[in-house]
């Protein structure tokens, strides 16, 4: 069979490859003089290729469409990512949170890899092409028009990714394609991105790490989500880091206005083991300043912050803090508060959320239910999972479906 696929990021030349190690001919319409645009930028230049997790525990990672992808996670896992690409010839290694990676470190080893496949496989790339519309007769995909040029292909596999970082070439084409071919899309908004907040006295914090916390999300009363214990970081307009980036995956569709975050400090303490703690450290400390106590609870940056935030002086004395205010140490410390002001944009955003209604694409080969011989994979779909390589790893499942089936 003839088919062309439309971007060559990690689920279209992954598809591309396998397509015609199938013995189909394959083109590979990429708008960039290069593949894997994105892929060079992933995980800081080191490319998180995927998370050694699989199954259920790899599936509660993912925020949208778990069950639409369940069924190609399980043909093709995290497993079988890391098997295929040590047979591409690339050395992986696992770290902490069973994130995967390069051993060398650099995400270009994993293009490379991609790139000699392609072309072990005679994989025909056209460098420059841009993609206006997919040509469709009789409710069936029959081609293309590429740099104003009419080309005809047996099946179309859409790979154009989301909207997040459009300078890679991501500037959400294939939604437009899939809704002049008659498919619903979910509307697509940026995630696993930084949080603007509107507490200014938290700005001066802007470089501060904190480490072994977790994040509460907050809409009025209600509770969002609570992330796991891991790191964040304080920005010049907000919070970051990977437990913020993961919780914008479920706020990003909610009024930011309405959102409060809750920083806890101490996750591994309760109130009562907390207010105990505190009370030993205020008998040690005496006569010295509430500044003193704070400095054994908190990083120094954050010090005078809570400070004001409790209506006291540093220069107090810690053995004079009533039972009022140790209790309201003790909630700040527990819950934190920062009043969502806004999420970054696309051009900040690691991934998209939303796009092309997976009810109307079959899990078994991506292939549209509209539109016959047409097929979505990758983030052009209304998929989506937190940090750690799980957003690649859906990418490689769903590209694996569609070469496996297309026939």
């Amino acid at each position: 069979m003839n088919v062309c696929i439309i971007g060559g990021g990690a689920s279209g030349c992954l598809c591309g490859i396998l397509l015609a190690k199938n013995g189909h001919r394959v083109t590979i319409y990429e708008k960039n003089d290069k593949i894997g645009k994105k892929l060079y930028i992933t995980g800081k230049g080191r490319c998180n290729l995927t998370n050694a997790t699989t199954g259920a525990e790899f599936l509660s990672n993912v925020v949208t469409g778990s069950k639409f992808i369940m069924s190609a996670e399980t043909r093709f896992n995290s497993n079988d990512t890391i098997e295929l690409f040590k047979s591409f010839g690339v050395p992986l290694k696992i770290e902490r949170g069973n994130r995967v990676f390069p051993v060398s470190d650099k995400s270009s080893d994993i293009i490379a890899a991609l790139y000699s496949q392609l072309k072990k496989y005679k994989v025909n790339v056209q460098f420059n092409s841009n993609v206006t519309d997919i040509l469709q007769e009789n409710g069936k995909a029959i081609g293309v028009v590429v740099n104003g040029t009419n080309q005809y292909y047996e099946a179309v596999v859409v790979a154009t990714g989301g909207k997040s970082y459009a300078a890679t070439g991501s500037t959400g084409d294939g939604y437009t394609w899939a809704k002049q071919l008659g498919h619903k899309i979910i509307e697509p908004v940026p995630s696993l991105v930084a949080i603007n907040v509107t507490d200014k006295d938290t700005f001066v914090l802007q470089g501060l790490s904190l480490k072994n916390v977790s994040v509460s999300a907050y809409c009025g009363d209600k509770k969002i989500y609570t992330s796991s214990v891991g790191e964040m970081l304080f920005t010049a307009t907000g919070v970051s880091g990977p437990l913020i980036l993961s919780l914008s995956a479920y706020i990003n569709r909610l009024n930011p206005k309405d959102i409060t975050l809750a920083i806890d400090f101490k996750p591994g303490l309760t109130r009562e083991q907390l207010s105990n703690r505190i009370a030993r450290e205020i008998a040690n400390l005496g006569a010295k300043q509430v500044s003193s106590l704070l400095e054994e609870l908190l990083p120094k940056s954050l010090c005078g912050i809570f400070a004001n935030r409790l209506g006291v002086l540093e220069t107090y004395k810690a053995n004079q803090l009533n039972k009022e205010t140790r209790e309201r140490l003790i909630t700040m410390l527990k819950g934190f508060t920062l009043n969502v002001e806004s999420l970054e944009d696309f051009d900040r955003a690691v991934i998209t959320s939303g796009g092309v209604c997976t009810k109307e694409v079959s899990p078994k080969d991506m292939q549209s239910k509209l539109i016959k011989n047409l097929y979505f994979i990758g983030e052009v779909l209304d998929i989506d999972a937190l940090t750690g390589g799980f957003n690649l790893q859906l990418a490689f499942s769903s590209a694996v479906a569609c070469a496996s089936n297309l026939r």
